[in-house]
């Protein structure tokens, strides 16, 4: 570690290691949701036995697997940034558990029995997990006092990779699927994750390499002050689960009521997991929509505040999931609703994602002490995998013995849709009682930290 810089720079550019932190994250989005688009499908369709034969799992039992799994890859980082926080460093855990990473995609790749399934997601939801909540802490490590504003575009570049991403494998995969079946379409992924490991190595001569806490973090994290911002966090981010409890469906149920959808879009048929698409390229598209022309507009007559950017992000989810039911209602009566109307779900939920998720992100990065960064990602993280549980528990609920379901048809999405009006409006009191509190790595920092148990604040 001592060849490695371990404080950010005294100026005001842009840190040298940011390009190879983007261009890592885009392959690793590229490799996580390229094979996530497919895995409802998968399971669903490909699945086959030790045999040879077909194993397909029913549609519940796919959504169940599918936000168990989520759940788990959004559990683990907790773990990753207790390991980076208080041992190895950002950096060492998220190159080692990177590899751990790539043998769950190849375990995809190789095996398309719910053994290869289930050690794959295993090992992709401990990898991907478990870097989670380094890497957007890493990005903010990059920066000190003197350059620190120029964090909210970065971390709007860092959201933008992560969609560029996804977006590109969202489009493709589908169709390497359909036309090369799943040990290619499970496969591309895993080189995507092999390349975004060796980006973020060639980067680490260029990174800001924070030391672990050790003592020092165990200190803070039980200190008042540090017990203090866990708690107050904890609070909004059990809020912000209820949003992605919805969001995550999209990759679910919203996959499979697409099947009973017209697909066509300007002469052109999709594929019922490629409307996933939509909502990468809209994040791009509103991202700087949003920070450059709707926020400066409305602050000149309300100020913008993080927390005020989430609720109105939570309120806009509940459209969503109204739109969503709907459609479901016109199925229902036989009617083939055109897929245009997921477009106009997507454009609302994606609204709702960049007020929410994006802010979230710099938010939490802003709120946690310095010794805590990721162990405070973690957290936040651990909202969404809040929000799939919840959802995996409920679908498991509604199921009755004969296979039909206590919430048929519209009532599903009414009834998440109704969950989301409750948080929303619960919220508003959470926000108005929250005491901001900033921190922000120093140029010194590093050398404090050397010190064992030497207070950096």
């Amino acid at each position: 570690m001592s060849d490695y810089r371990t404080a950010p720079a005294d100026s005001e550019k842009m840190p040298a290691g940011i390009p190879y932190i983007i261009g890592n994250e885009a392959a690793e989005r590229f490799s996580f949701y390229g094979m996530k688009t497919i895995l409802v499908v998968f399971m669903t369709t490909y699945l086959m036995d030790a045999a040879g034969a077909e194993d397909f799992m029913s549609e519940a039992e796919a959504k169940v697997w599918f936000h168990n799994f989520t759940t788990a890859a959004y559990f683990f980082p907790i773990l990753g940034a207790l390991l980076a926080d208080a041992f190895l460093g950002k950096y060492k855990t998220i190159l080692w558990l990177s590899i751990v990473y790539c043998m769950g995609h190849a375990a995809l790749a190789i095996d398309e029995t719910r053994t290869g399934l289930a050690v794959g997601l295993a090992l992709i939801a401990l990898g991907s997990g478990g870097i989670k909540s380094c890497v957007s802490a890493h990005v903010g490590d990059q920066f000190g006092k003197k350059n620190s504003h120029l964090l909210d575009k970065v971390f709007s570049a860092f959201y933008f990779s992560i969609n560029f991403g996804s977006a590109a494998s969202t489009l493709l995969t589908p169709v390497l699927l359909k036309e090369f079946g799943p040990h290619i379409a499970f496969g591309v992924p895993g080189v995507l994750m092999a390349i975004a490991t060796f980006l973020f190595w060639l980067g680490r001569n260029k990174f800001i390499h924070i030391p672990a806490g050790g003592v020092g973090f165990v200190k803070e994290s039980l200190s008042g002050e540090g017990l203090q911002a866990i708690g107050k966090l904890a609070v909004i981010y059990l809020f912000i689960s209820m949003f992605w409890a919805l969001f995550d469906q999209t990759g679910s149920a919203w996959v499979l009521q697409a099947r009973n959808m017209d697909l066509t879009v300007m002469g052109m048929e999709l594929l019922p997991s490629q409307i996933q698409a939509a909502n990468p390229i809209l994040v791009m598209l509103l991202i700087p929509t949003f920070t450059f022309g709707l926020y400066p507009l409305v602050d000149k007559v309300v100020k913008v505040t993080p927390l005020r950017k989430i609720a109105v992000g939570l309120f806009i989810a509940v459209g969503s999931f109204a739109i969503t039911a709907m459609v479901e209602q016109w199925i229902t009566a036989g009617e083939r609703p055109s897929v245009a109307w997921h477009l106009v779900a997507y454009i609302i939920i994606t609204a709702a994602e960049v007020m929410v998720s994006i802010t979230a992100l710099e938010f939490s990065y802003t709120q946690a002490p310095k010794k805590m960064k990721s162990l405070i990602m973690g957290l936040y993280l651990l909202s969404v995998s809040v929000g799939n549980f919840f959802v995996a528990r409920v679908n498991e609920f509604i199921q009755n013995d004969d296979g039909t379901s206590m919430l048929e048809g519209a009532s599903y999405y009414w009834f998440f849709s109704g969950c989301m009006l409750v948080t929303a409006v619960l919220f508003i009191f959470v926000a108005y009682f929250y005491k901001e509190k900033t921190y922000i790595q120093d140029s010194h920092d590093a050398i404090q930290a050397r010190a064992e148990g030497v207070d950096e604040r």
